[in-house]
């Protein structure tokens, strides 16, 4: 499979950061007096069995509240500090479990450095535990963290639901693991041995989970069922249905087969994509139209081995496809690497051959034993001798990878939310050690401690690799989720930490308090603080050699003269923690202009991708698209929608164009003086939307007080939820018929119906109250909150009467609207145009434009969403949704949780580590895709970029023809000089010149045009095109050309991207 496949897979590389709105000084304020209010909060309710959306709502969203609840009531042991078990213990402290006790008889080694983050040089010496309790009791403040130092005992483990250990013998594996099966409590073993990891699960005997895999519940719309045995679903044929063999339904809105509706879940067989089987249908009613069907997602009891069995039938879970048969020889290898360190009371010595071979023949001995282990497949020797090159190594990112998702299991075995691992997991990166770079790295003299803080990754790349670590220039965009983990690794492994070297991060946001249960640098009195900031000083602290310089700047076309030609060319790499397709891709093209290895991750929920970009080597993120999002039709927005996504993105639409939109158009034309005259270039329909939009927001619907406020609420509430849902219903009846005689509401077109206002009623107050201050808002009045007082002014309003009209054109398709020609009221344009004319009558009547922020609850902003969302979608009986999934939904906020972050960095880092080696070839490189609900994970070798051709030249994406445009005079060449330049040295007859949207030259150009531009010189061209001078900072132009087919060659062909060097 193909890296672009794994890459993309599912997820367009977001991550869940959201940008926040520009502060001013007031709104500054508020936020960090709101910021002062929840940690207060926070402080207050830290033992509340209430779950606090305001900090978990990323982590709600993939786990659900009743997954969080149970983990609320579970006490959690995990057992043994160095790197993987801080790593698992700081994943679950943040997705915020009842308690977390740390257990550890050791005291911190200079070996602990190279992973463990919370341990400093300082502690070196002090209990592991006791040191780390300090700072792990600080991620959560609904999470009470203990510490035990002395021996484990079956009277300690009976204290709690979970229990972890890390960092043990296989003697205290197999006494606790039995005492665990034993009382149900679950039981986790994690381990980790340099580039190789050990994850084992056993939950009991009856372990219930309630969602395998997360995934909202599937649902389509019927079209028929018909009575038989089995009685035959057929969907609408818009989608397939999703549904697969041995899923669990239940129908809704079914008319006429009424015994379907809310029946008890039935068993389904998919018989093709839009039709399956269910029960016997024959004692029903008859189907008549209508209905929803709807997954339910059964319960599934599983059961697992205690560890003395396991040990003898284990069963695997796949990490690598490429190394199936690796399994059962790790298998076998930990249990050998176990008695070597009872017979020896160490670990193999770092490159030691002798110890090599002392754990191979443990092996070959244990393989015989148990021949059933290994299967087929013969021991893999130099798989043994590797795992005891490295076993006393110690390796950031292995531990973050294995840590996340054994801190996943943990959740897993709290909540019975997704599917456990069955039952053990074995992992290596031994493509970090690929056979061009052994002769480095093998010597044992390089890689003997130096009592340093790297000592765990010498101990597996040598001291040589580490000094080139330590000398890495690279550019970290992001300090959200994926950034803050980046950086804790960067700091763990000592990238850019030596003289020459450095780590430059830029992020513009401000700290959040939702970023706080995933963002894991941060702290709640940071909360309004700059991101980069506060995470490279977090990181310092973590590691006081690390060199990071923190901007806070947007990476695009308006950072150039920072983000330049110099400062690309000085960096080694580059690492995105970004949360838009967009920036992405800006920097994806950066590193393929300026030749840089990229580093690209992203987070959906529990699933995440990985890209490893290399130069002259692999494609580039852009080289392959993301699916484009499946947008909603307009006319179903408008008049026809059927789903609770429907109206929560009409209600969108109508935020913005309420109390946004106008606003902005308003200064627009009170600021710009050809703003009138750009307004009228624009489509005819257009033009009078925005004019009548700045008349009304300035003349006719301007309110002067409260009251005016509240009259406008509320006679918009009549217009959308009654007098609209009329006209509708009174062009289209709910009995009519289509022309070939099938009924107009049916299928997907739900019949609605008017509402009829309630001052009464919470849901129509909760609009009218949102409205309103939403609207005040706009013209700076002074609003309220005050219901009592509001119902009363609510009964002197008038609301106008309404009477359906003839003659009102509705579209039913978006084809019928695009092909519909629109005759635009031109008297009515020219009037307003002339109603506008004078400026100077509306001065100071500026407004105040509302940017949707649905992170703030006193703010209306949500409130209005959910009301206006929910009412419409009563007009047309559509379940409604509650406050959580309308966030979720409007406000496009991306599933997040800690654990697959951290998993996914640990696999990033360790491609850092290919990177840094230099591999030549793609042999090592792996992308990635995991899921850790199913648990599900994939690997593959990057796709090498396309090769191209022009006469006898390969190249790639990567290659460029650089051209320096000033002459050994000084002078820069003309057109004429460059068309000339690509004829004599590259028999190139260029037809096309473009530099980004602009075409410099064109071949079918007038002679005149040509004539005139010919002379010219390039720079002063572009200038001319892009009406402003070149920044000074620019070095070179990039252009793009097209050339004219010679001889043999039958149709025009690339060639690479032209540098034109300038300066």
């Amino acid at each position: 499979m193909s890296g672009a496949f794994w890459a993309r897979q599912l997820i367009p590389a977001l991550e869940g950061q959201q940008r926040p709105s520009v502060i001013g000084a007031g709104a500054g304020a508020r936020a960090r007096a709101r910021a002062r209010a929840d940690l207060q909060t926070m402080e207050a309710n830290g033992n509340s069995a209430e779950i606090d959306e305001g900090l978990y709502s990323r982590q709600l969203y993939v786990l659900g509240h009743e997954a969080m609840k149970r983990m609320k009531n579970s006490s959690v042991l995990i057992s043994g500090m160095r790197g993987l078990g801080v790593e698992i213990a700081k994943n679950i402290i943040l997705g915020g479990v009842k308690s977390v006790t740390i257990h550890d008889e050791g005291n911190a080694e200079w070996n602990d450095l190279s992973s463990q983050f919370y341990l400093t040089e300082e502690d070196i010496g002090k209990n592991r535990a006791e040191v780390s309790q300090l700072r792990l009791e600080e991620l959560n403040s609904y999470v009470p963290v203990s510490s035990c130092t002395g021996k484990l005992t079956k009277h300690l483990l009976q204290q709690f639901q979970v229990v972890v250990l890390t960092d043990s013998s296989l003697e205290e594996q197999l006494q606790f693991g039995q005492f665990c099966h034993e009382r149900s409590i679950r039981f986790i073993v994690a381990d980790t041995k340099g580039l190789f990891s050990q994850l084992f699960c056993d939950f009991g005997e009856e372990f219930v989970v309630t969602d395998p895999n997360g995934e909202e519940p599937v649902h389509a719309a019927v079209l028929w069922v018909t009575k038989d045995n089995p009685g035959l679903v057929t969907c609408l044929d818009e989608s397939r249905h999703g549904f697969q063999t041995g899923d669990y339904v239940t129908f809704s809105e079914i008319q006429g087969m009424t015994e379907l509706n809310n029946c008890k879940p039935i068993e389904v067989q998919v018989n093709g994509p839009y039709t399956f089987s269910i029960c016997d249908t024959t004692g029903f009613s008859d189907y008549e139209k209508g209905g929803i069907v709807t997954e339910v997602k059964m319960p599934q009891k599983l059961t697992f081995k205690p560890l003395k069995e396991a040990l003898q039938e284990p069963q695997y879970q796949i990490t690598d496809f490429g190394k199936i048969n690796r399994h059962g020889t790790l298998h076998i290898a930990f249990q050998a690497l176990h008695r070597f360190m009872r017979e020896h009371g160490r670990l193999p010595k770092p490159r030691g051959q002798v110890d090599a071979e002392l754990l191979v023949d443990i092996a070959k001995k244990l393989s015989e034993d148990v021949p059933s282990i290994i299967g087929e497949e013969p021991l893999d020797e130099d798989v043994v001798r590797k795992l005891a090159y490295v076993a006393a190594g110690n390796l950031s990112p292995i531990n973050a990878f294995i840590g996340g998702i054994a801190a996943q299991e943990v959740m897993k075995a709290c909540s019975g939310k997704f599917m456990p691992l069955n039952q053990w997991m074995y992992f290596d990166a031994l493509e970090c050690l690929a056979k061009e770079n052994e002769e480095i790295l093998s010597t044992a003299e390089s890689c003997q401690p130096r009592g340093c803080r790297y000592d765990g990754q010498i101990a597996i790349f040598g001291a040589e690799f580490q000094e080139k670590l330590k000398a890495q220039k690279y550019f970290l965009v992001g300090a959200g989720a994926i950034g803050c983990e980046l950086l804790k690794n960067f700091a763990m492994i000592g990238l850019g930490a030596g003289e020459g070297g450095s780590i430059t991060v830029t992020d513009m946001d401000t700290i959040e308090r939702s970023n706080l249960n995933r963002q894991f640098l941060f702290r709640p009195a940071d909360v309004t603080k700059m991101k980069s900031e506060t995470a490279a000083a977090a990181v310092i602290k973590m590691n006081p050699s690390m060199r990071v310089i923190a901007h806070q700047n947007r990476v695009g076309p308006e950072t150039e003269n920072i983000y330049n030609q110099d400062f690309f060319e000085n960096l080694n790499g580059i690492a995105n923690a970004l949360d838009n397709v967009e920036a992405r891709r800006y920097m994806d093209e950066s590193c393929v202009l300026y030749r840089k290895p990229l580093l690209e991750s992203g987070t959906l929920g529990t699933k995440a991708n990985l890209q490893v970009i290399i130069p002259h080597l692999t494609e580039s993120y852009g080289s392959s698209q993301d699916p484009a999002d499946k947008s909603i039709p307009v006319c179903t927005l408008k008049n026809f929608p059927n789903a609770i996504e429907h109206t929560l993105q009409w209600a969108r639409d109508e935020f913005e164009g309420l109390f946004k939109q106008p606003a902005e158009n308003v200064n627009k034309y009170l600021e710009d003086p050809s703003f009138m005259d750009r307004t009228m270039t624009l489509q005819e329909g257009q033009a009078l939307e925005i004019l009548e939009g700045v008349y009304k927001s300035l003349v006719t619907d301007k309110p002067k007080s409260w009251a005016d406020c509240l009259a406008w609420a509320r006679r918009h509430w009549q217009t959308r939820y009654n007098n609209i849902i009329r006209q509708l219903l009174h062009n289209f009846p709910s009995e009519q018929v289509t022309t070939s005689g099938a009924l107009f509401w049916s299928g997907p077109k739900r019949c609605p119906h008017p509402l009829e206002f309630d001052p009464g009623n919470p849901l129509h107050m909760d609009y009218i109250v949102a409205a309103a201050n939403l609207y005040a808002e706009n013209y700076s009045i002074q609003g309220s909150q005050v219901r009592a007082a509001i119902q009363k002014l609510l009964r002197d309003i008038d609301v106008p009467p309404f009477t359906p009209k003839s003659g009102v054109t509705i579209h039913t398709s978006d084809k019928e609207m695009e092909e519909s020609e629109t005759s635009v009221d031109n008297e009515s344009l020219v009037k307003l145009k002339k109603q506008l004319s004078s400026r100077e009558t509306f001065r100071g009547c500026e407004m105040r434009p509302i940017d949707f922020e649905k992170d703030d609850d006193s703010n209306f902003h949500m409130d209005f969403i959910v009301a206006a969302s929910n009412l419409r979608a009563e007009n047309y009986s559509i379940p409604p949704a509650d406050r959580h999934k309308s966030k979720l939904i409007a406000g496009r906020i991306i599933p997040a949780i800690a654990t697959t972050t951290a998993a996914i960095v640990g696999l990033t880092c360790l491609e850092l580590y290919k990177v840094v080696q230099g591999y030549g070839s793609r042999e090592p490189y792996r992308n990635g895709f995991i899921n850790l609900a199913l648990p599900f994970f994939a690997f593959s070798q990057p796709v090498l970029a396309a090769k191209k051709k022009y006469h006898d030249t390969e190249w790639t994406m990567w290659d460029r023809i650089n051209v320096q445009g000033i002459k050994p005079n000084g002078e820069e060449m003309t057109l004429a000089e460059f068309l000339e330049h690509f004829k004599n040295e590259h028999n190139l007859d260029i037809t096309m010149v473009f530099c980004g949207p602009h075409t410099l030259y064109a071949s079918h150009q007038s002679q005149e045009k040509q004539k005139e531009r010919l002379s010219q010189r390039l720079s002063e061209i572009v200038a001319i095109l892009r009406k402003e001078d070149i920044e000074e900072h620019v070095k070179a132009l990039t252009f793009e050309i097209g050339c004219e087919a010679e001889g043999d060659e039958e149709e025009d062909f690339d060639v690479p991207t032209i540098c034109y060097q300038i300066r």
